[in-house]
């Protein structure tokens, strides 16, 4: 079984990782590797967390939200790039299809309260944080004038000429963003108000368009930082990318609000925080150059 699963992930790691940072060792990876794992440890150091279960069976997930209400997420208990995940979820119906497009990635599946707030992923390493990005569904802002295909199309212009590709993407016009509009009584020929925000759908990844804004860290208070260091710490790691929502955001301290660790990945995908559609783009090359400098023996043992 532990080499059918040594194969399993590395053939995940090769065929979807390729790109993401490897500067942990082996018994790190393991500890990060599904969403179950990290649950529990966030319960031995007594982190922040969302209520949630594992799952095998759908009535056990729609026993779960009756329970606890929603929103809810529903992600794979092992996978990447939010592939698999799906959230806000505010119904029933939507329960039961992201559960079964979650079973299309990996068979035992978590469900999650979810926490409305600001979700940002936080790269950082035993002593500081190396870079803090917020993110956001794709969006667009409405001008009275043009239609949402146009404003789409606007910010689409926008993004090529910062030449983000092919870390973060462009936004389509797919079915499922058509999809997202029409939840909200609107399509592609809609022409939003002046100032009005058009989220064109519910995930944050890159892939879907997705949008990533550096934060300035002066701006964030010592002890949200201590607190995320005490994070890789506790997994004995190098650095991780700590993906972690605050309801009144970053800035104002984790004990005077909501906050919950989402999950950590071992081999964060840095390139994302290269390419900020919106603040200033930072320089940590010095803190790159020192997770080059690591000698890591088992890197590339799965």
């Amino acid at each position: 079984m532990r080499k059918l699963n040594s194969l399993i992930y590395a053939w995940i790691s090769n065929r979807y990782m390729h790109d993401c940072s490897n500067y942990n060792t082996l018994a790190v990876r393991k500890s990060c590797r599904s969403k179950v794992l990290c649950r529990k440890h966030f319960e031995k150091y007594n982190f922040p967390h969302a209520a949630g279960m594992i799952f095998v069976w759908p009535w056990q997930a729609h026993r779960f939200a009756r329970k606890h209400g929603f929103p809810v997420v529903i992600k794979p208990n092992v996978s990447g790039y939010s592939r698999g995940s799906y959230f806000p979820i505010s119904s029933m119906l939507e329960l039961y299809k992201a559960i079964f497009w979650a079973k299309a990635w990996w068979p035992t599946t978590i469900i999650e309260k979810y926490l409305l707030g600001a979700n940002y992923r936080v790269l950082v390493n035993r002593e500081s944080l190396i870079s803090v990005i917020q993110r956001y569904p794709p969006f667009v802002v409405g001008n009275g004038q043009h239609t949402v295909a146009e404003l789409i199309d606007e910010e689409n212009r926008i993004r090529a000429s910062m030449q983000p590709a092919p870390t973060v993407y462009p936004i389509g016009k797919s079915s499922k963003i058509q999809m997202h509009l029409r939840k909200q009584g609107l399509d592609l020929l809609s022409i939003p108000d002046e100032g009005q925000h058009v989220q064109l759908f519910h995930r944050v990844a890159l892939a879907t368009g997705g949008i990533v804004e550096i934060i300035d860290q002066t701006q964030i208070p010592q002890v949200n930082k201590k607190f995320l260091t005490e994070v890789v710490r506790s997994f004995d790691a190098n650095v991780l990318g700590i993906d972690v929502i605050f309801e009144h955001g970053i800035e104002v301290p984790h004990t005077d609000q909501e906050c919950i660790l989402v999950e950590v990945n071992s081999r964060p995908y840095i390139k994302m925080h290269h390419y900020p559609r919106y603040g200033k783009k930072e320089d940590f090359s010095q803190a790159l150059e020192q997770l080059d400098a690591l000698e890591i023996p088992d890197r590339d043992i799965f």
